[in-house]
């Protein structure tokens, strides 16, 4: 998550996918290793696509997302329109 805030970037875990990664430990008989493993494979393409997509204000894991399933969640910044900037 800080490395995510750095960037200015918030990293949201739904608790099913800590369910899924818990899971997913217990089927590969892992320890603390295994689970950065795991969490290590499931972020390491939003971890590269971040510092290059400004617009990117969220990431959001799912069950889907650990499961390989689904890709993460992007919230993407919406645009300030000329109305608000007038302000």
């Amino acid at each position: 998550k800080k490395l995510f805030a750095i960037d200015g970037v918030e990293l949201e875990f739904e608790e099913e996918a800590f369910r899924a990664v818990a899971k997913l430990a217990l089927e590969r008989e892992i320890g603390a290793r295994g689970l950065r493993s795991i969490l290590e494979g499931i972020m390491s393409a939003p971890m590269y696509e971040v510092p290059s997509d400004p617009t990117i204000e969220k990431i959001i894991i799912t069950a889907g997302v650990v499961n390989g399933k689904e890709a993460p969640t992007l919230i993407h910044k919406t645009p300030a329109t000329t109305e608000d900037s007038a302000s």
